[in-house]
């Protein structure tokens, strides 16, 4: 597979992922039946070549909600979680999921987040999940530096 054909299928994985995740938040069905929810979406839209790819991203954003949720308001300065879009959290969710958990670059996991919101929300998203993943990203680095400049006691 070339370096084109796998990134297709990574944005195509982010994109049922997107789609999953909304069903799952949208259908109040909860974390419990994200199995069957999937399922359902898989018989209808079959696509072998991403179905691990999207079901590794629904499983961590889910999984991580507990970590990624509070660095996502902290950052959204005078925004709750709540309060914005549907479509635009759940990119962000998913966004962060992989910027803490995966070793996906940076940039990559940005631009696509930026596509899936050109893609399933409007113009003014693009700037505002930038706008809180570019933020979020400065507070990861911070802490992590902040981190490794701490005396270790021994």
């Amino acid at each position: 597979m070339t370096s084109d054909q796998s990134r297709s299928v990574r944005h195509r994985g982010r994109e049922a992922a997107l789609q999953l995740l909304y069903q799952w938040e949208v259908g109040s069905e909860g974390v419990t039946r994200s199995d069957e929810f999937s399922e359902g979406f898989w018989d209808s839209h079959p696509a072998p070549t991403c179905r691990k790819f999207a079901t590794e991203l629904v499983k961590g954003t889910t999984e991580h909600l507990v970590t990624i949720d509070p660095l996502l308001e902290s950052t959204a300065t005078n925004w709750r979680l709540d309060r914005m879009a549907l479509i635009d959290r759940l990119i962000m969710r998913m966004a962060m999921y992989e910027l803490i958990y995966t070793d996906t670059p940076k940039a990559v996991i940005i631009d696509e987040a930026l596509e899936l919101a050109k893609t399933f929300s409007g113009d003014e998203a693009v700037a505002f999940i930038n706008g809180i993943l570019d933020g979020a990203c400065q507070r990861l680095e911070h802490d992590a530096g902040s981190a490794k400049q701490q005396p270790v006691e021994g």
